[in-house]
């Protein structure tokens, strides 16, 4: 079955929706497509294939795939080089969250004559932006986790201060979303887990938020459910299309969700992906109970609501203990050292990025640099209370 979403943009979604990829830039009226992806994905069969047919179709496909993991701001410039040397009109960028805003972030930027960290997501930043020609992104994901696709913003690391920023503007959201469960198939089970848990950590921190913004947090419960229905499902087998599919969903809602806040799982994530290079899903999902427990007095009702909507025992325990349940099952570690040699001297100046991270302001408790350092020692420890 084929379903077309309109909220928060366009979304194409279905088995095999990948071959109306012709479609989508004809409704967008690109003829000079960029093609964005990573290195290491550039080289796998399926994106070959996709390669193929686009350049049956187009006189010349140019193609930019000179980043990996946690990019950093002149793989942005490379690009957006590229983008401007030939002419190209819109960005098709396909991949896992990098991919995907490094594809956003090129569009933009070749657009701006402003350095790109003019655009941190701090107040009205994005209002110094250029809106005139930047150029249409078709967005296709093939992990379904950070749900970049249907984000307003791009995570790149300035490698001058080591610190990773959210760069935004409301152009960044792409014009078509082509969420294609086939492309996820031979997700490996460790990817599989690692970006399942990206996309609970969005889902979940967007409902803790505070604020009023019911759309979001009906779409969070959703996106909460799908991963408890389909995530060990899809990390057992693979091949089960139907997991597959619920969990690129619960990603795209998760982006869409935490347009209300996130939370100090973020906070303290991005520090160890940019000192560490560490898989963002794996961080927040090593973080969360760490968390989870620190907001307790302020999230214990909300946490409640969670439990009765995805059909387990109504308190915060019972939660706590499913997310631990999770992480064992998906062979996620309990601590941060089983993930890297991070010395307790270290601490501090990772809790200091951490505090100012865009997405402290909207986690449940009042967040100071000593909490940030509790937590970070906790998580070293494995010690939950």
């Amino acid at each position: 079955m084929k379903f077309n979403w309109n909220y928060p943009t366009t979304v194409w979604v279905g088995k095999d929706r990948i071959k109306d990829l012709e479609i989508a830039c004809e409704n967008l009226k690109i003829k000079k497509p960029l093609f964005v992806s990573d290195k290491d994905l550039i080289e796998l069969t399926f994106i070959k294939k996709i390669i193929n047919d686009l350049e049956k179709n187009f006189n010349k496909l140019n193609i930019f795939s000179n980043f990996a993991g946690n990019p950093i701001g002149e793989n942005v410039e490379e690009g957006v080089e590229e983008f401007k040397n030939n002419n190209c009109d819109g960005v098709i960028a396909i991949g896992g969250g990098s991919a995907l805003d490094v594809g956003k972030a090129i569009a933009f930027m070749s657009a701006q004559t402003l350095p790109i960290w003019d655009f941190e997501d701090i107040g009205d930043y994005w209002k110094k932006a250029n809106n005139e020609n930047i150029a249409p992104i078709i967005a296709i994901p093939t992990t379904a986790g950070t749900g970049s696709e249907t984000g307003r913003a791009s995570a790149i690391i300035n490698r001058k201060t080591g610190v990773k920023k959210i760069i935004f503007h409301p152009k960044f959201l792409p014009s078509i979303v082509i969420l294609d469960p086939v492309l996820t198939i031979d997700l490996s089970p460790r990817l599989t887990a690692a970006t399942g848990m990206d996309a609970l950590a969005h889902n979940l921190e967007a409902f803790c938020a505070p604020g009023f913004h019911p759309m979001a947090d009906g779409i969070a419960l959703e996106g909460i459910k799908l991963i408890k229905t389909s995530l060990l499902i899809a990390f057992k087998d693979g091949k089960n299309v139907e997991a597959r599919q619920n969990l690129l969903a619960a990603s795209s809602m998760g982006s869409t969700a935490f347009q209300k806040g996130l939370g100090a799982i973020h906070s303290l994530s991005h520090p160890i992906n940019a000192k560490f290079n560490v898989h963002h899903g794996l961080s927040n999902a090593v973080f969360m109970p760490y968390v989870l427990t620190f907001n307790k007095n302020l999230i214990e009702n909300k946490i409640k609501l969670i439990c009765s909507y995805i059909g387990i025992e109504s308190s915060f325990d019972s939660f706590l203990n499913w997310i631990l349940f999770l992480r064992k099952e998906l062979s996620i570690p309990n601590k941060l050292s089983d993930l890297v040699d991070l010395k307790l001297n270290e601490v501090d100046e990772l809790s200091q990025m951490a505090l100012e991270d865009p997405s402290t302001n909207s986690n449940p408790k009042k967040l100071s640099l000593n909490d940030m350092r509790m937590m970070y020692k906790n998580s070293l420890s494995g010690d939950l209370f």
